[in-house]
């Protein structure tokens, strides 16, 4: 089975935004040219984040229907000890 393409493009967005953010701090762009960059990278940050809330969002709807309504604080380090 093929990945989302939600998935692809969430990954594609924060990779050319990574990119641009690093031209961005090289300091070798006109004026003209970081504008345009700050443009972009506001763009593609708003939609990042928005994919990000919907992907909360199912992560939401998924544990309520399992009859869990609480949500709790992911801790990576829990099995650790």
């Amino acid at each position: 089975m093929p990945p989302k393409k939600k998935s692809v493009d969430f990954e594609q967005s924060l990779s050319t935004l990574e990119s641009l953010v690093n031209r961005m701090e090289q300091g070798d762009m006109t004026l003209e040219e970081s504008l345009q960059a700050f443009e972009a990278g506001i763009a593609l940050t708003r939609e990042c984040q928005t994919r990000l809330a919907a992907a909360e969002q199912q992560v939401s709807k998924l544990i309520e229907q399992q009859g869990n309504m609480s949500l709790e604080p992911f801790d990576a380090d829990e099995g650790d000890e």
